[in-house]
This record gives structure tokens, C-alpha cells and sequence, in this order.
């Protein structure tokens, strides 16, 4: 049987975007084809774990609403994979970095390109229903292509707070300057919770 690489499933609050605030279930895998400084996943540490495992511990918590993260989730799920969620009555978001095709039963794709990070192949995933930028600088002109119903600048969290809240307000100041982008604070980091 297949097995799957998950760093944790935890409960808890989204954190990021457009859910921000929504009760989920995280599923977090291990690994990733990119290196971002900023990921806050250890890859090296993880359980391999079957699908029946994985939902069976997903069955335990009451919300609805299922998020696949990483690391890249897209590197291990399949369209059954999704298909175990639905079949627990609950929605499958993924947040991806969009290098990798995903299966069409997924009902959200939060797509967050790291194009100076990502090696090729370029981005395989160029419609979402949310885009979201980690800010660290970069010129935002190079996400114009990507068709997105939602728009979302996240300053990085370097670690240094000179840097962060230069980052702050320069994401600040584009959303003014490009009013359909919305600003993304990390709220769990902000809250303490997980």
C-alpha cells in the first residue's frame, strides 16, 4: 500500500489568506524540490504513514476543512488521495509552490511561486484561486500571468526586525498602490498559536 511522507496533522486556526481565522486540519508532508530559507517545515523528520492512517487521524477533528502543506504536498497526493478527503464529507486546500501537477478534484489552490528560488521546470500551475507572494523584495510584475480570483502580498519573516517591517511596509504600500492585492500576515505567529 502507498505510503506518504508527513512531517505532523495538526488542528488548528488558518493562519494565512483568504481562510484566515477557519478551524483546519493540517496536513503537513515532508519534502520539497525547492530549498526557500524562509520554510518553516523540517524536512528530514517525518512518519510514513498509508492514506487509511492519514484519515483516520483527519476523522478526528470536527472542521470541515482540510489543508495539505508542506514542504510540497504535491509531490505525494493523488487524485484518491483527495478522493479519501472528500469521502469524509470534508474540502481539500493545498498550498503549493505550482511546479508540479495536481489532481482536478481538489476544491482550493493556494499557489505561492518561489521564482527565484525554483530551479526548472517553470511553473506547471498558472490558474489558482489564490495567489500568494512571499515578499522578501522581488518585483511583483513577474506574477502578472498568473490568473488568481485572489490576490495576497505575505511579508517574509526573516528573523531580523529591521527587515520585517521594511518588508511590512513595502507590501503595505503596494497594496495601496495595486488595490485588488491584499495584505497576509502570518496571524498565527502573531496569536502564538500553531
Amino acid at each position: 500500500m502507498k505510503t506518504y511522507k508527513i512531517n505532523e496533522i495538526f488542528y488548528s486556526l488558518q493562519g494565512e489568506g483568504f481562510f484566515t481565522g477557519t478551524p483546519s486540519v493540517f496536513i503537513r508532508f515532508s519534502g520539497c524540490n525547492l530549498r526557500c530559507p524562509f520554510c518553516d517545515t523540517d524536512h528530514s523528520n517525518g512518519r510514513m504513514l498509508t492514506c487509511p492512517e492519514i484519515m483516520e487521524e483527519v476523522e478526528k477533528y470536527p472542521s470541515g476543512h482540510v489543508v495539505l502543506t508542506g514542504g510540497e504536498p504535491s509531490l505525494s497526493i493523488d487524485r484518491e488521495f483527495i478522493q479519501a478527503i472528500h469521502s469524509l464529507g470534508k474540502s481539500a486546500a493545498i498550498e503549493t509552490n505550482g511546479t508540479t501537477p495536481l489532481p482536478e478534484n481538489i476544491d482550493w489552490i493556494t499557489l505561492s511561486p518561489k521564482f527565484d528560488l525554483q530551479p526548472d521546470p517553470p511553473l506547471r500551475i498558472t490558474e489558482c484561486d489564490e495567489l500568494k507572494v512571499v515578499y522578501h523584495g522581488q518585483d511583483m510584475s513577474i506574477y502578472s500571468d498568473i490568473a488568481a480570483r485572489h490576490h495576497f502580498i505575505q511579508p517574509c519573516d526573516t528573523g531580523n526586525p529591521e527587515t520585517d517591517r521594511q518588508f511590512l511596509e513595502e507590501s503595505i504600500r503596494y497594496c495601496l498602490e495595486h488595490p485588488h492585492w491584499r495584505l497576509s500576515l502570518q496571524t498565527h505567529k502573531l496569536t502564538g498559536i500553531r
